[in-house]
């Protein structure tokens, strides 16, 4: 049942809102000035909180910006008898979700607490979702291996320095530019992802650039690429070893100037987007087969991390392996199942040329085939099965 908080000095105002509020099934508290307001606030998490604005000792104002260091995410809707645009524009300014004039109109009333409502399980849901997104996309492992590298995120994120991350397919490369994004200045912008590798060397220009309408048969409309969605953010351009040599042309251009232009345009466009590259591919060799333009390999390889594979850091399985146990009972919905020391000991003695995604891939083999617990037979059983 959502919970809402009445802060007002008069007594009769408290009464009627919270007996229409709980014919609404809302549960209601009262607070009859700011300061008690703030107590219950520091005490309770409130769905919705109503507040006068002329109050003796602190005013609504005042009860608004205190309020906001204490439950930011707290819809605050502004009530007052003496209301102006003025007050209603500072309100907002300060925070308020909404303001309502005394006495509020009965419909305007409850349509402005669902609405609020509503905006407050967003706000709960959106915080979810990161955790579990964070979670899924977390770096597990304690090895010296792949210490280095978060060392080497901590130290670079908070620049504006194009990255080329290398390492083997499977190793976790988009994680470490996930991380380089999401503990950047650039965090609250878009994370653009593009798999080079993915798509056809005719359509990446387009991809990456857009196209105007007209520009080729195909073309019927207007596209903005990949450059421009990432706009004040990180475009994580992951293969880049495979981009066809034109292409890569046109990134040198973006990259030195900060302008991209369209396929089929003549417009400029500026562009502020931090580069971060990844590759499984040596890009020196690539180089001298003339695969890859050595300026723009320069260009994206100011820092270069390199991911180890999973047979160079052996001592992370076990933290993988629980972390995948954990994931993928969470996908089930099951309680996650325990694993034997023997079979863990047997799993860090293989070779797992598939690196970390392989190791996902074996785990849930496992949680599908094996009994209430992994058992050593079963990692023997099932971890590298025969193939007819």
């Amino acid at each position: 049942m959502p919970k809402i908080l009445i802060i007002d000095d008069e007594r009769a105002i408290r009464s009627t809102l919270k007996e229409i509020l709980e014919f609404e099934n809302y549960n209601v508290d009262e607070a009859e000035d700011g300061e008690r307001g703030l107590q219950l606030l520091g005490k309770s998490r409130y769905d919705v909180v109503l507040c006068d604005i002329k109050m003796p000792g602190m005013d609504g104002i005042e009860v608004l910006e205190k309020a906001m260091e204490i439950t930011p995410d707290t819809p605050f809707i502004m009530i007052s008898a003496h209301g102006t645009i003025d007050t209603a524009v500072e309100a907002t300014k300060k925070g308020a979700y909404d303001f309502l004039q005394k006495p509020p109109d009965l419909n305007r009333l409850l349509v402005t607490v669902r609405n609020a409502l509503d905006k407050s399980n967003l706000v709960t849901e959106t915080k979810i979702l990161k955790k579990k997104i964070s979670k899924t996309y977390e770096m597990v492992g304690t090895s010296p291996a792949l210490s280095r590298v978060k060392q080497a995120i901590e130290k670079v994120a908070p620049t504006d320095a194009r990255v080329l991350i290398t390492g083997p397919n499977g190793s976790g490369k988009e994680l470490v530019a996930r991380a380089l994004h999401e503990h950047s200045n650039r965090s609250g912008g878009p994370l653009v992802e593009v798999n080079c590798a993915a798509i056809p060397s005719e359509l990446i220009e387009s991809e990456l650039f857009g196209h105007e309408k007209g520009s080729f048969t195909s073309a019927v409309k207007q596209r903005i690429g990949k450059f421009e969605q990432a706009d004040g953010g990180t475009l994580f351009l992951d293969e880049v070893g495979d981009m066809s040599l034109s292409a890569q042309a046109k990134v040198l251009r973006a990259l030195q100037e900060h302008k991209i232009t369209r396929v089929g345009g003549d417009k400029d466009i500026q562009v502020d987007v931090r580069v971060v590259a990844a590759t499984n591919k040596n890009l020196l060799e690539e180089i001298e087969h003339r695969n890859f333009r050595e300026d723009l390999y320069h260009r994206l390889g100011v820092i270069l991390i390199h991911v180890p594979p999973l047979n160079e850091r052996r001592e992370d399985i076990p933290d993988l392996v629980q972390k995948f146990l954990n994931d993928i009972a969470n996908d089930y919905g099951n309680k996650p199942k325990d694993i034997t020391p023997e079979a863990l000991e047997y799993l860090q003695g293989l070779d797992w040329r598939g690196n970390v995604r392989e190791l996902r891939n074996v785990v849930e083999r496992l949680v599908i085939m094996s009994g209430p617990e992994i058992t050593a037979e079963d990692a023997r059983a099932y971890a590298r099965p025969v193939v007819a």
